[in-house]
């Protein structure tokens, strides 16, 4: 298989890297303004997230905006849903993308080799360096793979893709390597908050 069969990630990685962008590129406020945001930083109110269609949940920091992209493949067109909130004062980006396959792709296809796929695909996109690897479970059994790399600009990304009932979820916490350090505990909170829900 070639990386066209799994085109739709592309959008996906360029998706998630805009978003972080716009958020960085955020005007800065005034100077006299700056003492009082810096003492007393914006805490989000997370809450939990159910996918429209039922068969997803994640803690999110607000209600995410959503995206609807569709892409061309050789499989037909393929509708890629995005789903991603930025914290308010934070340089920090929290992205759940999903697409469905077609049945007969879906059901043919090893697991493992779309989750290997899917990496290659993303660290390609994004012209980044693989920071770490390993394999996981969803916590109802389903195949998925940890990633977490760095691109050219330093933002670092850590992503967990499940294969789940003919759907490649991709969820991901994009940020800097400063905010990385004060957030990691929040971003692993929140990539262990997604959970798949049986049909």
């Amino acid at each position: 298989m070639t990386f066209k069969k799994l085109l739709p990630l592309i959008a996906a990685t360029l998706v998630c890297g805009s978003c972080f962008v716009a958020e960085a590129r955020q005007p800065q406020q005034p100077a006299t303004k700056k003492p009082e945001t810096a003492a007393q930083p914006v805490q989000p109110k997370w809450k939990l997230f159910r996918a429209p269609d039922g068969r997803f949940t994640v803690l999110m920091p607000g209600t995410p905006n959503k995206e609807t992209q569709t892409q061309k493949t050789y499989m037909g067109e393929i509708d890629l849903e995005i789903f991603f909130a930025q914290p308010p004062k934070q340089q920090v980006a929290y992205v759940v993308v999903y697409n469905e396959f077609p049945h007969s792709y879906g059901t043919l296809t090893n697991p493992q080799t779309i989750l290997e796929q899917a990496q290659a695909m993303v660290l390609k996109t994004t012209k980044s360096n693989l920071i770490s690897q390993r394999n996981i479970r969803s916590s109802n059994g389903h195949p998925g793979k940890e990633i977490e790399f760095v691109n050219a600009g330093g933002k670092i990304t850590k992503s967990r893709m499940y294969v789940a009932e003919g759907r490649l979820y991709q969820v991901m916490a994009i940020t800097t390597k400063k905010q990385q350090q004060t957030l990691s505990k929040t971003i692993t909170g929140y990539l262990n908050s997604f959970q798949v829900v049986l049909r």
